[in-house]
């Protein structure tokens, strides 16, 4: 009477080995969450720089714009692979920091289970 039978065993080894696929799914939502949001504020971080250039007013910015896109257009291939090289390693270090400083939310945040006024 103690014991299970063969089907409930195996039935429970089924249930223990099957990964969560809702947890999966909620898992990999947050992370491409977080790497929208991190790649939208190094963005936001290049945008602040540009502002800064022009004296944080819209025409120094567009100026700003207008002569890195000017000096693009006239570049040689050896220039524009440098530029590129450049912009990569740029973004990957603002990137970086932005991860460092945002470490805490790469995870998602464990949820208590119940109501913690009633134990």
């Amino acid at each position: 009477m103690g014991t299970m039978n063969h089907r409930t065993q195996v039935a429970a080894s089924k249930a223990v080995s099957r990964p969560d696929f809702r947890a999966m799914l909620y898992f990999i939502l947050h992370l491409l969450g977080f790497t929208g949001s991190t790649l939208l504020l190094t963005w936001g971080v290049f945008t602040l720089f540009f502002l800064a250039l022009g004296g944080f007013s819209l025409d120094g910015l567009m100026h700003q714009l207008n002569n890195l896109a000017s000096r693009y257009v006239a570049a040689s291939p050896d220039r524009i692979a440098s530029f590129k090289t450049i912009f990569i390693v740029a973004h990957l270090v603002v990137a970086t920091g932005l991860i460092v400083l945002r470490r805490e939310k790469i995870v998602p945040a464990i949820l208590p289970e119940g109501n913690p006024d009633h134990g």
